[in-house]
């Protein structure tokens, strides 16, 4: 019989490696809990024996103590259920170190879609010069958010690493003590972090990460592709929000800002310095020796330095650099010359910035802001905008818009929304001065849906002084409707001279971004990917219209719902109609560190987004263009699926079964981040304010994913129905854009659980509505597989589903006392006089979310 060898990998590397080393930890004399160890493998029996015979996890939870326990108390049980929680964390912790060590085992480094299969292919397919002049003009731009879904502290980060090498030298001691340290080292942050506490562990992954990945593959790129030529172009820029990022998020000042830029500053310094003295003890040769000692001592100074001043420019560093280089040429017969290249390219990579710092808010914020402006600068006599501004027409308000002019001064204002953005464009330009203009030259719009949204924020950089900003304005479409206007609130913006001039200085670019978040929150899962793409077409074709080169950044979260899950075979789908010569993408939570957690992982994740433009650019042109009747069928497909959406979501049940059956309101609750669950501040839930991140991560505690897939069964049923379900088989075998969207869902469908809530079904208030998304799974499900042809979900990914289902495995004991404390959080929620035992219930509800969240690696 055939057996899959990535299967077989994964099996023999993380499967069997994780059962030696969870039973060691299992094992382990931790203080007060040494029977909990040996306790959780038969809860684990208890959970799985249970769901199987349709019991409800407090049947579960109570069998679990008839059987094993004699007559405990209240206070013994929970005693013995948050000890649970804490060792499910920690195995969760170890299966990622596990995962991670054995991530260049079980995946192909050289395989497809890496940079050296890419070479191969062109030279095979005589496209090598096609391939340089390619990679000369194309860039990828991961941009790390601070919507941190992961709440490892550093020093849990610290552990992971030091595991993940022992666990590649196959250290038993080293593991055994590592794993004791783990036990041992808290979890729970007792306070929220502040957005500083959030780019400062974010940057970690930049200083200990990518700055070795990115590099290495541009030294491959140079080396191999273009024979040590210079390549022209950075290739892989990073971007980062943490500190920027003002939307909904009333904790990011401008004083926060600024520090966040420091940060990354002297972070990049002391990774040169770093590289700079290894380089210095392999260049000992005369007259070199002294510029290294130059340099070694500059960057040191400039990267701890309180002072502003740096005592080393980028040009002099580069300069010297140079020198050296030639010095080793001539008269050392090219010695070490790779380490100096090496450096040389990563300045060409991170500058003296590291990262883009991007500075966004939301365009109804700006709307406020225009509004003080008006009073308090017409009160002194110095209006910028007129007072009618308000009652203006369309036209009129554009037109001043574009045309302002002055020097507005934060402190004329009091403190408060006006004041902070006002003086973030003034911290924008101090960042162009002291990490050069690629510190921070993008300022996002976020629920931008007209011409004016993009030209508020492009008056207040000239407002503040700046008459030929350097600064990108970037646009973000994100709902339905803004999604299918996108295309011509651009092209009034491409025709207007002021803005159209504004352009020609910065290359005739757009960047424009959209967000398949809150898109699916507010259309579904296949409207809100659909329409990203029509978009795109749309923006694409009025962009080349205009001689405007239109880069897209994609707003992606964690899970397939927000746009995750493979993107880079999104990217691949693409048709010569969508302009992909950037790829840009957001990274967040789980997926950072999943995805971009450890060298090897970030390198092949890099060269899978790299070789993905150059696939459909280069190999694919013209293979991944629709036909009319493959349009005609998504079209109808996700119209169906947007209707059945819609009508769910408009529900009476829908807001209530969230709040009350959900882990929807523990979110706030867990400080791992520092932004609010919501972006308004009523008591109310309005579906519309709610952040993505609480309403897609709900789903998957509750196990049911409903973001990730409810409509696509309906919409395929419907086709079915009709004896049209050829049309979608055809569909998605010509189409890998869709053939990717049912594998993204059907992700979202192996990661869901209804065994875990079935006993909602026999609720008085939400019993018909639990079945209705039941149905829907079931539907979606069965209609997924008579499409793809497989017997089971993820037949295609045995390796990928393999590790799910471990992941489910371990946390299930987790979730099932989730449902519980949530059922005892409903029956004791009037009762005065167990308060106490009601608050630690509600404890055990937020403190399960952590294990369940990480284990997802992608939750939200």
């Amino acid at each position: 019989m055939h057996r899959e060898p990535k299967l077989e990998r994964f099996n023999e590397s993380v499967l069997a490696k994780y059962q030696v080393y969870n039973s060691i930890f299992l094992t382990l004399p931790f203080n007060d809990i040494s029977k909990t160890g040996a306790l959780l493998p038969l809860f684990q029996d208890i959970c799985e024996e249970g769901f199987k015979k349709n019991r409800n996890p407090s049947e579960i939870v109570e069998s679990f103590f008839k059987k094993y326990h004699e007559n405990p108390s209240e206070e013994e049980k929970n005693n013995l259920l948050f000890r649970f929680i804490q060792f499910i964390e920690r195995q969760v912790v170890l299966f990622d170190a596990i995962e991670d060590a054995s991530f260049p085992i079980v995946i192909n480094m050289d395989g497809r879609g890496t940079l050296r299969n890419v070479k191969e292919e062109a030279e095979a397919k005589n496209k090598t010069a096609e391939l340089r002049d390619y990679l000369k003009r194309f860039k990828v731009r991961p941009t790390l958010t601070a919507h941190p879904t992961q709440f490892y502290p550093g020093a849990v980060l610290g552990i992971i690493t030091d595991l993940d090498r022992a666990i590649q030298q196959n250290d038993v001691i080293g593991i055994k003590k590592l794993l004791a340290q783990l036990g041992k080292t808290p979890f729970f942050k007792k306070e929220k972090p502040t957005p500083y506490d959030e780019a400062v562990s974010l940057i970690w992954y930049f200083e200990n990460v990518f700055y070795q990945s990115a590099s290495k593959i541009y030294n491959y790129i140079q080396q191999n592709i273009f024979e040590g030529e210079d390549v022209g172009n950075q290739v892989i820029n990073l971007g980062f929000w943490p500190g920027g990022d003002r939307d909904g998020n009333p904790y990011v000042t401008t004083e926060i800002t600024l520090k966040v830029a420091r940060r990354l500053r002297s972070t990049i310094l002391l990774n040169y310095y770093r590289d700079v003295r290894k380089l210095k003890r392999r260049v000992t040769f005369e007259e070199v020796d002294q510029i290294m000692s130059d340099l070694e001592s500059a960057l040191y100074r400039s990267a701890v330095s309180r002072e502003e001043d740096l005592k080393l420019s980028i040009e002099d560093f580069k300069d010297k650099l140079q020198k050296i280089k030639e010095i080793i040429i001539e008269r050392h017969n090219s010695l070490f010359l790779d380490e100096v290249d090496d450096l040389l390219n990563k300045i060409k990579l991170f500058g003296f910035h590291f990262a883009t710092l991007d500075i966004r808010q939301d365009a109804t914020v700006h709307e406020e802001v225009v509004n003080e402006i008006i009073r308090v600068t017409n009160a002194k006599g110095e209006g910028i905008f007129p007072e009618n501004f308000n009652e203006l027409s369309d036209n009129e308000q554009i037109d001043i818009l574009k045309n302002v002019k002055g020097k507005l001064d934060p402190e004329d204002f009091e403190e408060g929304i006006t004041k902070s953005t006002i003086s973030s464009v003034y911290a924008m330009q101090e960042i162009q001065e002291k990490n050069g203009e690629n510190g921070a030259n993008r300022y996002i719009i976020s629920n931008c849906g007209s011409v004016q949204g993009v030209l508020t924020p492009f008056a207040f950089l000239k407002a503040c002084g700046w008459e030929k900003p350097t600064v990108d304005v970037i646009p973000l479409f994100e709902t339905v409707p803004d999604l299918q206007s996108a295309h011509k609130t651009m092209e009034v913006l491409y025709k207007d001279p002021v803005y159209s001039e504004h352009l020609q200085r910065r290359d005739n670019k757009q960047t424009i971004m959209l967000g398949f978040s809150d898109g699916t929150k507010d259309g579904g899962y296949l409207m809100a990917n659909w329409s990203i793409y029509k978009a795109k077409e749309m923006i694409t074709k009025v962009s080349r219209e205009y001689g405007i080169k239109v880069i897209f950044f994609d707003g992606r979260g964690g899970p397939p719902a927000r746009g995750g899950g493979k993107t880079h075979q999104f990217y691949a789908s693409l048709g010569s109609g969508i302009e992909n010569e950037e790829i840009q993408l957001t990274v967040q939570g789980q997926t950072i560190s999943s995805n971009f957690g450890t060298k090897d992982s970030c390198r092949y994740n890099l060269e899978q987004l790299l070789s993905s433009g150059v696939s459909n650019e280069i190999f694919s042109k013209g293979s991944n263009t629709l036909s009319d009747e493959d349009r005609e069928t998504m079209n109808s497909l996700a119209e169906i699926s947007y209707n059945t959406y819609t009508n769910f979501k408009q529900h009476e049940k829908f807001i209530p079964y969230l709040e009350k059956m959900s882990t929807l309101k523990y979110y706030a609750k867990t400080n791992i981040g520092s932004r609010p669950s919501k972006r308004n501040k009523s008591a109310q839930l309005n579906l519309k304010d709610l952040r993505a991140i609480p309403f897609v991560g709900s789903w998957s505690q509750l196990k049911q994913n409903v973001p990730g897939f409810f409509g696509v069964g309906t919409a395929i049923e419907n086709y079915e129905k009709e004896g049209n379900l050829d049309k979608v088989i055809q569909l998605y075998n010509n189409s890998i854009f869709f053939k990717t969207l049912l594998e993204n869902s059907m992700m979202s469908l192996t990661k869901s659980f209804f065994e875990l809530t079935s006993y909602m079904q026999d609720d008085k208030e939400f019993g018909d509505f639990w079945k209705l998304i039941h149905a829907e799974f079931e539907r979606s499900k069965a209609m997924i597989l008579k499409v793809t042809g497989y017997q089971k979900l993820m037949e295609n990914e045995p390796a990928g589903r393999a590790s799910i289902e471990a992941r489910e495995k371990i946390v299930l004991p987790l979730l099932t006392i989730q449902q519980h404390a949530l059922r005892k959080v409903q029956e004791l929620q009037d009762s005065e006089e167990k308060a106490a035992l009601l608050e630690t219930y509600e404890k055990m509800v937020t403190r399960s979310l952590y294990g369940n969240i990480n284990a997802s690696r992608n939750s939200a």
